[in-house]
């Protein structure tokens, strides 16, 4: 007979992790499937985490790793399966991954967010050969080589910040005349003397042959463009919801987020939604880590009332 879970988790990030955590010690009988081979979502590709209490400076990586070994010690570890599709069966819900099929009494959605793409030629082909989303994780093959960096948010000058530290010359590529980022964050870049600004300005092209070579931008108040060479070219425009899988599961917003409040209720009764994937004002670890332990409570209030 096939085994009905009380409760799947889908996604292995800060919200994932503390769901399975609180749902394992309410003694729910939980799935939790995670796509990556690294769980711990995006705070994995944050070189430091300086907001998170009583983990002052960890890096991302450790402060995932550190969520992870916590949830494993209760006895709960995240299967590796990319989830297919979720369907509604006789009051369960039905999960379909590549290798398997699962039910349960109640979802929560948990599947974070992706990077946001530039959509310009040579991204895509250059991907893994000089471009890169993750300065965190792909810096280190760059040291003293010259890259740049294209956002003006928090992300973005935390990378050319992480990449001046290691590269000889990093350029940050920002299509305004001021940055997005936080005054704290602004005021250590400023301080970084082997890092220039490239103001007003967005990219058009990414270059070369089996690497990157150069990138060209465009400035917008001038009309003039340039080429700049660069031996990588690191992309921090901001984020995309994964629920591309949940049209039609669940109510979106315009930007494709689940409409949620912090309890996690979502418009259809037993799928829940938990982190960077619903609708908030802030997007952080402290508070994805709050919304995964809501939206069990959530569902433990569902599985009572059911």
């Amino acid at each position: 007979m096939e085994e009905i879970y009380d409760l799947a988790i889908l996604g292995a990030g800060p919200a994932g992790i503390c769901a399975a955590i609180y749902a394992t010690r309410g003694k729910l009988n939980t799935l939790w499937l995670e796509k990556k081979f690294v769980q711990g979502g995006q705070i994995v590709d944050t070189y430091e985490v300086d907001n998170y209490p009583g983990l002052p400076g960890i890096t991302g990586l450790d402060l995932g790793e550190t969520m992870v070994k916590h949830a494993e010690k209760l006895g709960i570890k995240p299967k590796r399966e990319p989830v297919l599709s979720i369907e509604e069966e006789n009051g369960l819900k039905v999960i379909r991954t590549k290798k398997n099929r699962y039910m349960a009494k109640a979802v929560i959605l948990a599947c974070g967010a992706a990077h946001r793409q530039l959509g310009i030629p040579g991204e895509e082909e250059l991907s893994g050969m000089g471009v890169s989303y993750c300065a965190t994780c792909d810096g280190a093959f760059f040291q003293d080589g010259t890259v740049a960096v294209v956002g003006g948010g928090n992300v973005a000058v935390e990378d050319a910040i992480l990449l001046s530290r290691t590269c000889k010359k990093v350029y940050l590529v920002h299509r305004r005349d001021e940055l997005r980022a936080d005054k704290v964050l602004q005021d250590k870049l400023f301080k970084c003397a082997n890092v220039e600004m490239v103001w007003d300005s967005v990219p058009t092209v990414i270059e070369g042959t089996d690497k990157v070579e150069d990138i060209k931008v465009h400035n917008v108040k001038t009309d003039e463009g340039k080429t700049i060479a660069v031996d990588g070219v690191f992309i921090a425009v901001g984020i995309l919801p994964n629920t591309e899988k949940f049209k039609g599961l669940v109510d979106l917003d315009e930007s494709g987020y689940i409409i949620a409040g912090e309890d996690g209720v979502t418009s259809t009764p037993g799928i829940f939604a938990a982190g960077d994937i619903r609708t908030k004002n802030l997007r952080q670890v402290v508070t994805a880590v709050a919304d995964g332990a809501n939206a069990v409570a959530s569902v433990q209030r569902y599985l009572i009332e059911k």
